[in-house]
Formats: C-alpha cells, structure tokens, sequence
C-alpha cells in the first residue's frame, strides 16, 4: 500500500514500534555477532551478566582469536602456522583466500620498507597464483603498484596499507574456519540488515512510499521518502 499522508506514515512507524522484540531476542543477537567475529571475552562476559546461552563452546573459537591477533600485528607466517595446524588442507581448498593471505604479507613487507624481499616475494609467490588464476590479476596489479610510489601510504592505492585491509582479509579467514567447523559463517545480525536493504529496495522500485531508514548505523529514519 502506499503512504500518501503524514497520518499513514505515523501508522507505519507506531507498528514498527509495537512489533513483538523481547530483551532475550536483543540479546540473543548480540551474543549471535561476538561468537561467530570470534570476540571470545565479550562473549563470556555478557553470557555471565545476561545469561544468554552460547550457541557453541567458547574454547573452539581459541585459533579464530589467535589468527584475529596475529592478523593485527601484521604477523602472516604465524597466520598461516595456525591455519595450516588447524586444517592442513583448508588453504588449498581455497586459492583466493590463499592469495588474499600472500597479498597481506607482501603489503606487510611493503610497510616495513623491507623493499627487495617484497620484490622477490612477490616474484616467487604471487606472480604464479596470478597466472594460475587471471580473476586474481587486477588485486596483483593493484598490489604492485605500490612498489611505484616513495610514499605509498598516501598514493591512490594507500587503502591497501590502512588496518580496513587485515580486518578484510581476517573476516575472511574467520569465516573459512566457521565453514570449516560447519558453523554459520555470517552474523544474523547481518543477515537481517540484508533483509532490511532488499526489502527497501524492493518497495522503492514498486514506487511505495514509506519511512526509509537513510543510515543504518544510526537508526535514522526518513519520513518523507
């Protein structure tokens, strides 16, 4: 139906606000995100203050945790240690996140100005992934380019120096180890922003007018659109 007045749009939004969400639904969300991130602490601490249950043994997200801190200290051979310790075969099974895992490296060795073991690091290993697999290509490129700048960091391809990198490339290795553990490799909280994002976008090509929420991260809701 369409929301041609401000009065149906209050109905809209006053139906929003008496949906059914209990405080046990909240934190079964909250609980959901920081054991599949692998936030094994966060998660202890709010299992003990709300007494939500866990939806899987805190101790089996130990490697996500250690790959998680290895990754943020720039430490890729402990990175693929542990990987290769937990499942020996889960990085040949995936020749992207192998690469992406290589690629890390190479920008690490770049960021520490370590510039002749980058060259023939990325000479041994990443230039025969990059001919193995052309979809990987324009990632190398992209990644080699730094080699051309004094000041990489500030050149057009500096976000591959930022932390928003590792954190990218860790959310990766944090859902293969899931996959691997046949747990669900993506949070419901995600799964409903999705929903969410579909459903807005759905009624906005059938011409619905509705209270559109413009910024997910604050909640805002648009009563206009």
């Amino acid at each position: 139906c369409s929301m041609d007045d401000g009065s149906s749009s209050s109905l809209w939004l006053s139906r929003l606000e008496n949906l059914p969400l209990s405080r046990r639904d909240m934190n079964s969300l909250v609980m959901d995100y920081l054991v599949t991130e692998g936030y094994k602490d966060a998660a202890q601490v709010f299992m003990d203050e709300t007494g939500v249950k866990c939806p899987m043994s805190l101790e089996s997200m130990s490697d996500r945790i250690k790959i998680r801190e290895a990754m943020d200290q720039g430490n890729i051979d402990l990175v693929t240690q542990i990987i290769n310790d937990f499942d020996p075969e889960l990085l040949d099974m995936k020749p992207a996140l192998y690469f992406h895992l290589q690629q890390q490296k190479l920008i690490e060795l770049i960021r520490s100005k370590n510039i002749e073991e980058a060259l023939l690091f990325a000479q041994t290993e990443l230039a025969p992934q990059g001919e193995d697999y052309p979809e990987l290509l324009a990632e190398l490129e992209k990644t080699m380019s730094l080699f051309a700048f004094s000041d990489p960091e500030n050149c057009p391809f500096g976000d591959l120096l930022k932390p928003s990198q590792k954190h990218k490339v860790a959310g990766e290795l944090n859902s293969a180890v899931l996959e691997s553990q046949n747990q669900q490799t993506t949070t419901n909280l995600h799964t409903l922003l999705k929903i969410l994002l579909w459903s807005q976008d759905m009624l906005t090509q059938n011409k619905v007018s509705f209270p559109k929420m413009e910024d997910i991260s604050s909640g805002i809701i648009n009563n206009s659109t």
